[in-house]
């Protein structure tokens, strides 16, 4: 049987390393998915740069749509990021009947739903492993693995960036601006970081863990993002001195009124295996309601850890040449005519514990005044901890029980406005992650 020809839109660290990879491992891979695989048409913008991958047998051009048009190609991996040219590619390889393999986060997020919509109609496959926790097979997973499970939540560190930052500001004490610096010249951060430490790369991902999870449609502008720019080395320290590490997770939660999409820094119990999670590595904690609590832990990015869910995808393609498109693994895990309509709720509804640090004047009745305006709005304290006084100005933690966002929104608002308390209230989510 003839191999299978692939179309490569991209060669640099992630297309070098599919090259790297698919040639490497060719034996291996013809056995598991009963046919080679090669990739005979690749574009790139600068023919000249040297590659990590031997090109030797790959035809070049500076013009992708050289390469989704080229007739004889089975299958198109579009790796150049981005939601408007690469858009325009997949949507033209799908329109000429090629299956799309893609590591594009940001394009499945925002335009997925349409892209899958185009590719049934069509009878071809998007593939999209590589576009969330890079090594790690969290879709395939979820999808497949899990598919006997009523998902109820999920929680991932899927930004390596933060998890980086974050985990070097609790180790060396160091600030988030110092250490922002050395991630971006270990190349783990951007020249401009905002998609990393803002959350949105962190977001494109949620959306599409969620999608699959719970059966809905892709909605990344529902979802709440909260970036770490504004966390301090003090609330690390003072996280980690009450039993807790803070991380950057993308949260996903089936409750009664519908779905919660969340990214934000939270509060783990560091005796959880996630919160234990470091450096730039990735983790995704899934609770199905009969396997219970599963962790996925693994790279994040990287040439060939990204090529293993690129290169896992194209075998996956190639043993489903010939199927029944009707028959195959759903592009969003159920049925496209079977998706919910469950609501994303807003913040506002979302309910859960918090931290709370504030600065107050260290005389009589103040936090009297501040637990007052805590009981009106019907939150419950678990823990109030001085942690020292400075100049009359005393440093106060307070862990909350679980309450809904609105509530503790208007407790923020009205205790700033105390003359008593000084500067801004530092409130950072906590959950606890638990099998319950």
């Amino acid at each position: 049987m003839r191999p299978v020809k692939v179309g490569l839109l991209g060669i640099g660290t992630v297309g070098g390393g599919t090259v790297r990879v698919l040639k490497r491992n060719a034996q291996e891979i013809s056995r598991r998915a009963g046919r080679g695989i090669e990739v005979v048409h690749a574009a790139a913008r600068d023919l000249g740069k040297q590659r990590i991958a031997d090109m030797q047998g790959i035809v070049l051009t500076s013009d992708p749509f050289e390469v989704v048009n080229n007739p004889e190609l089975d299958i198109v991996i579009e790796l150049i990021g981005g939601d408007t040219v690469a858009r325009e590619l997949v949507t033209q390889a799908i329109a000429n009947g090629k299956h799309v393999v893609t590591a594009n986060k940001a394009l499945i997020a925002k335009h997925g739903n349409e892209i899958f919509a185009q590719a049934q109609s069509k009878g071809v496959m998007v593939a999209f492993e590589a576009a969330v926790a890079g090594g790690i097979p969290i879709i395939k997973a979820i999808r497949e693995g899990l598919a006997g499970n009523r998902i109820e939540w999920l929680a991932g560190i899927i930004n390596g960036t933060t998890n980086f930052i974050l985990t070097e500001m609790r180790d060396k004490g160091r600030d988030f601006a110092d250490v922002l610096k050395e991630a971006q010249k270990l190349g783990y951060a951007e020249a401009d970081p905002t998609f990393d430490v803002e959350g949105i790369d962190a977001a494109h991902k949620l959306t599409i863990l969620a999608a699959i999870a719970f059966g809905i449609p892709l909605q990344f502008t529902k979802v709440y993002t909260e970036g770490i720019s504004k966390l301090t080395g003090e609330d690390v320290s003072y996280a980690e001195q009450l039993g807790y590490r803070i991380k950057m997770l993308g949260i996903a939660r089936r409750v009664a009124q519908g779905i919660e999409l969340r990214v934000h820094p939270t509060l783990v119990p560091y005796r959880r295996l996630i919160a234990n999670v470091d450096g730039v590595m990735n983790a995704v904690l899934v609770k199905g309601d009969a396997a219970g609590p599963t962790l996925y832990y693994g790279p994040g990015a990287g040439a060939e850890p990204t090529a293993s869910a690129v290169v896992a995808d194209l075998v996956d393609v190639v043993r489903m040449l010939t199927a029944d498109p009707d028959n195959r693994v759903p592009h969003l895990a159920f049925q496209p005519d079977a998706l919910s309509d469950l609501p994303i709720l807003a913040m506002d509804d979302v309910e859960t514990s918090y931290y709370l640090r504030l600065r107050a004047h260290d005389r009589p009745g103040v936090l009297a005044n501040v637990t007052r305006i805590l009981s009106d709005l019907n939150i419950s304290i678990e823990a109030i901890i001085q942690k020292g006084t400075m100049d009359g100005i005393a440093t106060v933690i307070l862990l909350t029980h679980r309450v809904f966002e609105k509530n503790m929104n208007q407790a923020i608002k009205r205790i700033q406005e105390l003359p008593t308390i000084t500067g801004d209230m530092m409130r950072i989510r906590m959950e606890q992650l638990s099998a319950n």
